[in-house]
């Protein structure tokens, strides 16, 4: 038996969409922790370039890959942006199971939660040129290969929705956050 102390752990992230890197992270913190809660971050933002899947979407990516991937011991939890930084920290503990890490790369979120007096942890990278939300979204649009960078059940979700299409319609449309 292992003397390492487990703990329920908190990630956030917006996972527009979820994909390989967001995956190795959880595997990585799902062995450090008793529970994982995903708290998935700005979830009323959706139909922009930066944000085109709904939280509801999000969902079903995340559920479904972990599920294929055999990971059991988790939460999912639509965060909605606050832009009320005094309180925000409040605002997700009264959203989400109770945690003893936050886990972040993100500075103003490390900064708020260690006001907090939480435990704060880094979040593992794995290959962010290739793993970032942004790169796979332009993918997308310019029709480049995007699934292997996804996992296969969050490619089924995207297909389900007619996420590329979509992509291609925010860009076309030329929204505000349209991209560079």
């Amino acid at each position: 038996m292992s003397d390492v102390k487990r703990v329920d752990c908190l990630l956030i992230g917006r996972f527009q969409p979820f994909h390989m890197g967001h995956l190795e992270v959880v595997r990585k913190i799902s062995k450090e922790c008793d529970e994982l809660i995903i708290g998935i971050g700005s979830a009323q933002i959706s139909h922009t370039f930066d944000n085109p899947f709904t939280a509801g979407e999000r969902h079903l990516m995340i559920s479904r890959a972990l599920r294929e991937d055999g990971i059991k011991d988790f939460f999912l939890v639509p965060i909605v942006d606050l832009n009320q930084y005094g309180v925000w920290v409040s605002h997700v503990r009264s959203m989400v199971p109770p945690f003893e890490r936050v886990y972040t790369n993100n500075p103003l979120t490390k900064r708020l939660f260690t006001e907090a007096g939480c435990e704060v942890s880094a979040s593992p990278m794995f290959n962010r040129a290739q793993y970032s939300g942004t790169e796979i979204r332009k993918r997308m649009v310019e029709g480049d290969d995007w699934r292997k960078f996804v996992p296969h059940a969050v490619a089924e979700v995207i297909d389900s929705i007619d996420g590329v299409k979509r992509m291609r319609d925010l860009v076309a449309q030329g929204g505000a956050d349209a991209g560079d």
